[in-house]
Formats: C-alpha cells, sequence, structure tokens
C-alpha cells in the first residue's frame, strides 16, 4: 500500500509518496499525542474531588485513633480502680494479721503486716504509653506477690493460733459438774465401807443424780463402760501422758474413740460402783500415776 500527496499552485508542483511502514507510524504519533493531552488535562473540580477524599480519609483514620485513645484511657482507668481495690484490701490484711499476731502474743517481727507493700518500678526514655503500661504490670505484680505472702503468713499464723487453741482447749481445768460440791478430797481417808484408812486417789463430787459430768479437757474417749469399782467409767486421754477419770456415772453419754472438748457432758451422774451416794469420782493421770486433782480443779485460765 502506498499514499501519495500532491501539492500544485501557480508556481511550484510537490508530490509526497508514503508507503505503508511510514503510514502506521504516523497515526501512531498522533493517536499518542492525543492520548497524553487528554491525560494531562484534568479539570479544576476532578482535582478537588481527589482532595476532599484523601481528606476524608485522613479525618476518618484520626477518628478511629481518637477512640482507641479513649478506650484505652477508660481501661486505663478501670485498671487503676482495681489496683487501688488490691491496695484497700492488702491493707486491712495487714490490720486483721496485726491484731491477730498481737492476740497471739507473738512477735511482730516475724511477720510482714506493719510493712508497706514494695510498688513502682524504672522510669525511662520510651513512649508515654509504654511506661504507663511497664508501671501498671509492675505493680500488678509486685501487689500479686505481696498478696500471696500475706496469705501464706495468714496461714501460718491460723495453724499457730489453731495450735494455740487446741493447748488451751486440752488444758485441764475446773469441775467435772457444773452444780455440787466436792465431798472428798485425794489422800488417806477413811473407807466408807471398811472404816479403815484407805488411800483416796481421787476427788469426789457429790451432787444430785442424773446432772450432767463435764469433761475438764478436751482428748479422745479410751474408755466408756462398766469398770470394777469406779460403776460406769469414762476415761478421756488428753496427751502427753495426761488421763483423766470420771466414776460412777449413772448414763454414758460418749463411746470409746469419740473426740470430746472442755466443757462437754460426758456422762450422767449416778450411784454406781462402789459408791454410798450420787457424786463424781475424778481422778487425773500423769504418765500412769495418780495426781492430786486439786490443782487443776483450781488452775487459773491462761
Amino acid at each position: 500500500m502506498k499514499l501519495t500527496l500532491l501539492f500544485k499552485s501557480n508556481k511550484a508542483r510537490f508530490v509526497l509518496n508514503i508507503d505503508k511502514p511510514k503510514l502506521l507510524v504516523a497515526l501512531l504519533a498522533i493517536c499518542g499525542f492525543f492520548f497524553v493531552s487528554g491525560r494531562s488535562t484534568h479539570s479544576p473540580e476532578e482535582n478537588i474531588a481527589r482532595i476532599q477524599y484523601a481528606k476524608s480519609g485522613l479525618e476518618q483514620q484520626a477518628n478511629e485513633v481518637d477512640l482507641l485513645k479513649s478506650s484505652t484511657e477508660q481501661r486505663l482507668t478501670g485498671v487503676m480502680l482495681k489496683l487501688a481495690d488490691m491496695q484497700s484490701q492488702i491493707q486491712r490484711l495487714d490490720v486483721l494479721g496485726s491484731r491477730l499476731v498481737e492476740r497471739a502474743n507473738l512477735n511482730p517481727d516475724e511477720f510482714s503486716f506493719n510493712q508497706m507493700p514494695s510498688m513502682g518500678g524504672p522510669l525511662d526514655s520510651s513512649p508515654v504509653d509504654i511506661q504507663v503500661q511497664d508501671v501498671l504490670l509492675s505493680q500488678m505484680t509486685s501487689m500479686l506477690e505481696t498478696i500471696q505472702n500475706k496469705t501464706q503468713e495468714l496461714t501460718a499464723l491460723e495453724s499457730i493460733m489453731l495450735s494455740h487453741h487446741i493447748e488451751q482447749e486440752r488444758r485441764l481445768e475446773g469441775k467435772p459438774i457444773s452444780s455440787g460440791w466436792l465431798s472428798s478430797y485425794y489422800g488417806i481417808r477413811k473407807d466408807p465401807f471398811s472404816g479403815l484408812p484407805a488411800m483416796h486417789k481421787g476427788l469426789d463430787f457429790a451432787g444430785k443424780e442424773g446432772e450432767p459430768v463435764l469433761a475438764t479437757g478436751a482428748g479422745i474417749i479410751t474408755w466408756s463402760g462398766s469398770r470394777y469399782g469406779y460403776g460406769n467409767l469414762v476415761e478421756i486421754d488428753h496427751g502427753d501422758g495426761l488421763v483423766t477419770r470420771y466414776g460412777h456415772n449413772k448414763e454414758l453419754n460418749v463411746k470409746i474413740g469419740d473426740v470430746v472438748t472442755k466443757g462437754q457432758s460426758i456422762a450422767v451422774m449416778g450411784n454406781t460402783g462402789r459408791s454410798t451416794g450420787a457424786h463424781v469420782h475424778y481422778e487425773v493421770i500423769r504418765k500412769g500415776k495418780q495426781q492430786d486433782p486439786l490443782p487443776y480443779v483450781y488452775r487459773k485460765s491462761s
């Protein structure tokens, strides 16, 4: 294919022959020119629209960041309130622990109830939000350790006081009756049946038949039944080689193996066995030997 252009005037004549390759190159050049011209001629309205779109996107991002900041501040406020509540609980534990230590007559230096819990943490040049997070985590860790330590101390204090309570409960003191009178003492006396001098190895407390017989200390029942001379007998082992006996009962309220507390009714006063009237024969045995129960009866509470 070939294109011929003819230009003719009164004075000159011009002929241009263009073959197919040259024609294609010319057409492509013309199209590229118009395309580039069209791309580079946006209207002002289009440019303003593009700017407003970008601006709205930035504003939306700013709002999202602001909401995130507010949410984070609210969470931090909640954490701070929780930390304050934990601090008040620790202070209440301190007050309770100090009172218990004082009541138990223990050395307060062996416990940390009067010491303020360690708090805080190092601050560096890191961003503020990271500093706050580090400080809060440090405080929470410190408080949790403090609570764990004080819980262990309270557990130990509870064990100590429980031990003191057990010692107090099994401490022998008082009479084995709630009403009545001391009718016969420990030692040599005239036997009421034979009239001859004989060793009386306990105390006799007389009263009305049917009155309760009381344990003078906490312990374990090692005998509950009839026994020669004693009639219906109750025997209590209080530990450390200390045993008490309660004889001549009408009825028994306990059985072997029972654990009894101080002041518990273990029997009903009677007149069984080798007896001349309703009373309780009370013995205190220490390491296998009868002791005079009188010092235990009038023992002052510690």
